[in-house]
């Protein structure tokens, strides 16, 4: 951690505390309190951590104000434009964007770890057909450090690296599989010839009995749709990795406990709860109902997929999704689908109406993706798994990053106590 140059004067009953004050590459100033228990007897009260900073990280910075988002300093929209998953990933992973024999080596060693162990595929066949495809994936990943014990030591760097690289080789692999077997479909084995995208999708929806080619802009959009969602900063999966990695939990359980928490309809089933409300809208006619009834403060309603609880003017991933959902819409046609139609016709409603772009309630991320991915054919039970394959390489980012860091410590919130006191038991009988 950087040194000090400022300090805060905390008062209590009278006594005075000082508190140093970082300042960081980027963001707001931050008051260090780890010393405050000790010297002063009180902690600090954050539901939800949301102004509290528990690590140091280098990865990835959000302003929300700006609209901004900088993995290693580059811009999201620079990088979903230029650049592509794989090397995304070797960009998070190491901190500097590879040259290029070192993206061909590390998208050789991604490529060849895809296969999963095949006795993996007992514990699908443990599930009932009907299980949610997050259910599968949280078993079947947690379920890894059982097949690859080389590289569960969090103490070896190298078996560090390899549980990195297998977990971003093998989540597409998994997910595709969770896919198949809530359809009743044989698995498909991944195909070494095959970009990272085009090989996810070909294991989603080719069959034995006819292969399935996979279209490029399909392909292109899909890995955008990765790109776009490969780290977010602290956010309530990450944290939860981060805080299962303190207690020194093997990677595989840690980022099943990543894959846990994004399941969560507040935090991964965004995409997915957008996509329901277009189809509780139903038919184009019936937009002006639901966006009066957005309008009305006393009705719950709100339009899933605008507005970002981070970004208070727009959602820089948005502007590069929209372009891969009109190609893809454009490709495929929205003229056989409803659902589709709602969504352009939402959009436009949207960003005609003074309501929504004066409080800058613009499409997000979400909308967009949820669009796409239907689009494709997923059903939006497989929204949040897709978006757990692209996000792996943030969790696993921010997994190394917290292993490496000196002053990493056991997470152990604290809390503001609101029950009984001490009282004497009360025999049966008695009470």
């Amino acid at each position: 951690m950087a040194e000090h140059t400022k300090s805060a004067k905390l008062t209590i009953d009278g006594k005075d505390y000082e508190l140093p004050i970082f300042s960081p590459s980027a963001g707001p100033d931050v008051i260090d309190i780890r010393k405050l228990y000790a010297q002063a007897g009180v902690f600090t009260y954050d539901p939800g951590f949301t102004s509290t900073a528990a690590c140091d990280s280098t990865i990835t910075f959000i302003d929300g104000d700006k609209g901004e988002l900088l993995h290693r300093g580059y811009s999201i929209d620079e990088l979903a434009s230029k650049s592509h998953y794989l090397e995304v990933c070797y960009l998070l992973l190491y901190g500097e964007l590879p040259s290029p024999a070192q993206l061909e080596d590390f998208e050789s060693r991604v490529t060849n770890h895809t296969m999963i162990h095949e006795q993996m595929i007992n514990f699908f066949r443990g599930f009932r057909r009907d299980a949610h495809p997050m259910a599968v994936m949280v078993g079947v990943v947690g379920a890894m450090s059982a097949f690859y014990h080389d590289s569960t030591d969090i103490n070896d760097p190298w078996q560090r690296e390899v549980a990195s690289i297998r977990l971003i080789a093998k989540m597409p692999t998994v997910a595709a599989m969770a896919y198949k077997y809530s359809v009743g479909q044989p698995f498909v084995y991944p195909r070494n010839e095959l970009d990272y995208a085009s090989n996810f999708l070909r294991m989603c929806f080719a069959v034995p009995a006819e292969d399935y080619e996979v279209n490029p802009i399909l392909s292109r959009a899909m890995d955008r749709i990765f790109t776009l969602h490969a780290d977010h900063e602290q956010n309530a999966s990450t944290s939860t990795v981060r805080l299962a990695s303190s207690s020194s939990a093997n990677p595989f359980a840690c980022i099943a406990a990543g894959i846990a928490c994004l399941w969560g309809p507040a935090h991964g089933g965004a995409n997915q709860a957008c996509l329901e409300m277009l189809n509780e809208i139903g038919t184009p006619d019936r937009i002006p109902e639901f966006i009066a009834r957005a309008k009305d403060k006393n009705d719950p309603f709100r339009l899933m997929g605008f507005g970002h609880r981070v970004y208070k003017n727009f959602d820089p991933r948005a502007t590069v999704m929209k372009e891969s959902a009109d190609e893809v819409l454009e490709l495929l046609g929205v003229e056989n689908n409803p659902i589709l139609q709602v969504a352009k016709e939402l959009e436009a409603a949207a960003l005609a109406d003074p309501y929504f772009t004066e409080k800058k309630l613009f499409p997000n991320v979400d909308f967009y993706s949820g669009i796409i991915l239907e689009a494709m054919g997923f059903p939006t039970s497989m929204f949040t798994p897709i978006f757990a394959v692209a996000r792996t390489v943030g969790w696993i980012s921010q997994w190394k990053e917290q292993i490496s860091d000196p002053q990493l410590k056991i997470g152990r919130p604290r809390q503001l106590y609101q029950g009984s006191t001490r009282r004497p038991y009360q025999d049966i009988e008695n009470r």
